[in-house]
């Protein structure tokens, strides 16, 4: 049985008509044709069936391909980084090490170095035959909606979206001794951000408990999208309205350049 999800338009739409329809049939103990046909009518004309949804082509991340071929298989893997990639790559090189051993300039014994010993496995491009290998990055594409979707939520516009930032909140621990995370709290929305020693990293984490109502869509979920540099790494119920212009790019790396000189490094 298919639930109509309500936070979508299409969902909306089909339970508005499931209302329409209980209502008549309770008023007057059946479904006249007429009115039948009425409430259809005005009801698939909320639809365009004529054009596909628009929608725009975002950056979700990149990942390296590596394709390894020779007489025997075509092989693609994907990989998160080059490194990783090329290690795999140069695992397979020593692995067959026994095919290029005793030509001329080819040691005994592969190289430790990954990436020398792919290059003299291997040998220049040019003179390549039965094997060769490509390695190269690429984006994962993400497409999201063009025009927001037509239920009674409406997010924050220009102008309350610039209150509600210029109100943000830095709430910063009590000392390095202290309880407590540096968060920065914008609508109710709480964003840590924070050095893990124990994950060995730099950690983001949002929480959406007390958002306030005003970022709040239908069935109790928040619009949320992040980014990483220029890539997106998450996005759910965002909707593009517009393009989104380089200048707060700009900005936002001239404030990372200006950031070292500020802080006296």
């Amino acid at each position: 049985m298919i639930t109509p999800d309500p936070t979508t338009p299409e969902g909306e739409a089909i339970i508005k008509l499931h209302e329409q329809m209980a209502e008549l049939r309770e008023r007057t103990d059946e479904w006249p044709g007429a009115d039948t046909v009425d409430i259809l009518d005005k009801w698939l004309a909320l639809f365009d069936f004529t054009s596909p949804v628009k929608r725009t082509r975002l950056v979700a991340g990149s990942v390296w391909v590596l394709r390894r071929e020779d007489r025997h298989e075509d092989d693609v893997t994907i990989w998160s980084d080059e490194d990783s990639a090329l290690a795999a790559l140069a695992e397979h090189v020593r692995s067959s090490w026994d095919n290029v051993q005793g030509n001329d300039g080819i040691p005994d014994l592969p190289p430790l170095e990954d990436r020398l010993a792919v290059d003299l496995y291997y040998g220049p491009r040019s003179e390549r035959s039965d094997e060769d290998y490509w390695l190269y990055g690429t984006d994962v594409g993400r497409c999201v909606r063009t025009a927001p979707a037509s239920h009674d939520f409406r997010f924050p516009d220009e102008k309350v979206s610039a209150q509600i930032n210029s109100a943000a909140l830095f709430h910063a621990p009590a000392g390095p001794d202290g309880e407590g995370l540096p968060c920065i709290e914008i609508a109710g929305v709480l964003v840590f951000a924070y050095l893990d020693a124990g994950m060995q990293a730099v950690r983001v984490s949002v929480h959406l408990d007390t958002a306030d109502e005003l970022v709040i869509q239908p069935g109790q979920t928040v619009p949320l999208h992040v980014q990483v540099e220029d890539s997106t790494v998450f996005s759910a119920g965002a909707v593009l309205t517009r393009p989104t212009g380089g200048g707060r790019r700009q900005w936002l790396r001239g404030l990372s350049h200006r950031m070292p000189w500020r802080r006296g490094d």
